[in-house]
């Protein structure tokens, strides 16, 4: 009967380990707060999710350290995370991504994986790093040019000159849509940009040929694909 008590009583637990865990943590919390804030895509306030990032790192390994010391609270903690309800919804992959990336963190370093914690995370937030760059440099392909030129004049020598100033400064260049009214020309490109300088240069252009003229991108990169 007391084998089975003792098998059930918490394990000492080392304020210094905790001490220590919670201090790399707090370095790691921060690391990831900063990527997600130069790297990150999201429309959110990036900066408030990054100080959210620190406290979740550092509330993991206080509760690993706590639980792994004792087989009770380790089944008590079952029950009372089945009560917690998030009510906020993580609309961006990306969001979740570093979500589950700072709890991973957490969960390393309060079961005192110190040296596989931080060479794994070192490891990912380079690979996010790799991501991020090549994904500015990608070719915007899937680019749509919406342009309207109010005229008293509008007429086949105009549209040339519109198509070929886009013609000139990008890629390619698709015609996809143009309607013709009394005073006005309304044109929709599919354009294919190298980068954003090419894009700013098409713009540049566009604005110095048609002073008037109403300009608007359409970036399909997200849409569906077939």
């Amino acid at each position: 009967m007391s084998d089975w008590l003792e098998f059930t009583k918490p394990a000492p637990l080392s304020t210094v380990t905790v001490l220590v865990n919670l201090g790399i943590g707090l370095v790691l919390g921060v690391l990831l707060g900063a990527h997600y804030v130069r790297f990150g895509r999201t429309l959110c306030n990036r900066t408030a999710l990054s100080r959210i990032l620190v406290a979740i790192v550092l509330t993991t390994v206080l509760v690993i350290s706590v639980v792994k010391a004792s087989l009770a609270l380790s089944l008590g903690l079952v029950g009372a995370l089945s009560i917690v309800r998030f009510r906020t919804p993580i609309k961006e992959p990306e969001e979740l991504a570093y979500l589950f990336l700072a709890i991973a963190t957490g969960l390393g370093l309060g079961a005192d994986q110190r040296v596989p914690t931080i060479a794994a995370v070192a490891v990912i937030l380079v690979l996010l790093t790799i991501h991020a760059r090549f994904s500015d440099r990608r070719k915007r392909s899937n680019l749509y040019l919406n342009i309207e030129i109010p005229s008293k004049q509008v007429g086949r020598q105009q549209f040339e000159r519109l198509a070929q100033t886009v013609a000139d400064r990008v890629a390619t260049a698709n015609l996809r849509r143009m309607d013709v009214g009394e005073d006005l020309l309304q044109a929709t490109f599919f354009v294919g940009c190298h980068d954003d300088a090419e894009l700013f240069g098409l713009l540049n252009a566009l604005q110095d040929q048609f002073p008037s003229a109403s300009v608007s991108f359409v970036d399909q990169n997200q849409g569906l694909e077939g």
